[in-house]
């Protein structure tokens, strides 16, 4: 049985590591895309007004993938309560593209989850 729940979870994991690199690699190019098309104006010598209405959606498909990356992150957040819960908490799932699981980025990303205990640093004496 453990064996079977272990084998779901790194599938998850995988195809939630593919989902979370999408979404990064998406934004990137967005933004590449919303970056450039200013630059390439100016260089033609057009008016502002062209492509403003093109900038502006660029723009709004950058902040949908934003709040798509945000909703990603929140998933992995609770996938990760679920793996506790099945008693796969002390499994680390590794991304296959790197072969390990990148270290938290952000403070609130490394908290403790339900049934954890967190540890702290301790002065120096």
């Amino acid at each position: 049985m453990l064996k079977q729940r272990r084998m779901a979870a790194e599938h998850v994991a995988g195809v939630l590591f593919e989902a979370e690199a999408a979404i990064d690699v998406a934004l990137a190019k967005t933004a590449a895309l919303a970056g450039i098309m200013p630059t390439l104006r100016q260089q033609a010598g057009a008016s502002a007004l062209i492509g403003q209405d093109a900038v502006e959606r660029a723009s709004q498909a950058i902040a949908a993938l934003a709040d798509a990356r945000r909703a990603i992150v929140e998933t992995h957040k609770e996938l990760s309560i679920v793996q506790s819960q099945i008693g796969l908490g002390a499994i680390t799932m590794t991304d296959p593209g790197s072969g390990h699981k990148p270290p938290p980025m952000f403070a609130s990303d490394a908290q403790p989850q339900a049934g954890r205990r967190a540890l702290r640093a301790v002065r120096a004496a």
